[in-house]
């Protein structure tokens, strides 16, 4: 069974995508403790290109940074990382582990996030065990490659829909910006996914409190 979420989630995932950081010149480590000094309260670690072994180190240490503040964190893709690593849950796609044996992995307590793209695969979604649904991208994105058109708001009002039907919260991912941030939770979205505009002004702990601030009055 999928844990109560709606009060895990909070109106900012900060994504620690471990690439974009080495691009913008941030240790992962500190940007953590960038975005956790800002207010950010939920944390997706994102390490596509990281070896297992770093990742786990660096998982480990995040999700204790993390705890000390409050916060939770999930791991993207990597059940076997969130669960050796102590962290919150996992965020899983459409090509990996399917939410059923990610869950066998992480346990019944644990967040297990699932990204969707279509309204196929919205259906399809229904009958997995998460504990959230994730769509975009919502706006076009050259930070997180999906292989998918941008769905704009009106898909994210359709996503809102169907995950409410269900009892879960709808994260939103893709291009979403400062600006257009209250737009994406005014389509009923519970959570804007963020990397890139966090990274943008080149002060991660003033962006990050900007964006909590601002969907704190959504």
């Amino acid at each position: 069974m999928a844990p109560p979420v709606k009060e895990i989630l909070a109106p900012l995932c900060a994504i620690i995508d471990t690439d974009a950081a080495v691009r913008a010149g941030w240790p992962v480590i500190d940007l953590v403790n960038a975005f956790l000094d800002g207010g950010a309260r939920f944390l997706q670690l994102r390490a596509k290109s990281m070896p297992g072994g770093q990742m786990l180190e660096t998982a480990a240490a995040i999700a204790g940074l993390a705890r000390s503040c409050g916060a939770r964190v999930i791991i993207n893709d990597r059940a076997d990382i969130a669960r050796l690593s102590g962290a919150d849950g996992v965020h899983v796609g459409q090509e990996d582990l399917a939410p059923g044996a990610v869950r066998a992995i992480v346990g019944d307590n644990a967040i297990v996030g699932l990204s969707t793209h279509t309204v196929d695969q919205l259906e399809r979604a229904a009958s997995e065990p998460v504990s959230y649904l994730a769509i975009g991208p919502v706006f076009g994105t050259t930070t997180k490659a999906t292989g998918y058109d941008a769905v704009g708001l009106e898909m994210v009002r359709e996503a809102a829909r169907r995950a409410g039907a269900r009892g879960l919260p709808l994260v939103a991912i893709g291009g979403i910006t400062l600006d257009l941030a209250p737009s994406v939770i005014a389509a009923g979205a519970a959570s804007v996914a963020v990397i890139g505009d966090l990274l943008s002004t080149g002060d991660p702990v003033r962006r990050t409190r900007e964006f909590t601030e601002t969907l704190s009055r959504c």
